[in-house]
């Protein structure tokens, strides 16, 4: 079942096709700047703009959704040659957070994403496959101590000189889609559903 948060379109024909369109729900768009050109060079993730948002089913009743925060990573980016981009992010499971703050707890225990013994979920891309604004970019994602393959599928949201740090940014929003119990995590599926929908939001600094 795929969740308002995320069509079927866009994932069974994203950006190999086009740009993806930005998350949200229907009528939400939400437009940056890509008429500044990215500079090319490495970046490590803006932590305090970067964003990584979950949406699951429950019950089959409504979606459900929460986010992970404090990521940090870097990126290699060639804008003339972006195939041999290069990209690493790691976020830390304990920054869960949703609106309820006993389900947020739950999430940390050993009956959902064990905090304690898997401290943290990394991706780490090995192949980018760029499309105009957007690029599939193929990688490893390790969770729960299991290491499975993924692709993310993204696109330019903007790029510049950020105006409060004076660093050279750029910033993509992407979105993939996970089974969870792939990767060990299987309390209360189907009733919570197996896939999870993400939505990334990356700021990076040169």
């Amino acid at each position: 079942m795929r969740l308002a948060l995320l069509t079927a379109a866009v994932l069974a024909a994203p950006l190999l096709a086009q740009p993806a369109p930005p998350p949200g729900g229907p009528g939400m768009m939400i437009h940056g700047d890509t008429g500044k050109p990215v500079v090319a060079g490495n970046y490590r993730v803006e932590p305090n703009h970067t964003q990584v948002a979950f949406a699951v089913s429950h019950l089959g009743i409504s979606p459900y959704a929460g986010w992970f925060s404090d990521a940090s990573g870097s990126l290699s980016i060639d804008p003339a040659h972006p195939e041999m981009a290069k990209l690493t992010v790691t976020v830390p499971i304990a920054s869960v957070a949703t609106t309820s703050p006993k389900l947020t707890a739950e999430l940390k225990s050993a009956d959902w994403f064990d905090a304690a013994r898997f401290p943290t979920a990394t991706f780490t891309s090995s192949a980018v496959h760029a499309r105009g604004q957007g690029a599939a970019i193929e990688g490893n994602l390790r969770l729960h101590g299991v290491t499975r393959p993924v692709v993310i599928y993204a696109r330019l949201f903007g790029s510049g000189v950020n105006p409060m740090s004076k660093a050279q940014s750029v910033g993509f929003v992407a979105r993939t889609s996970i089974r969870r119990s792939e990767f060990g995590v299987t309390k209360y599926v189907p009733m919570v559903s197996d896939e999870v929908e993400l939505v990334i939001n990356a700021a990076f600094e040169k």
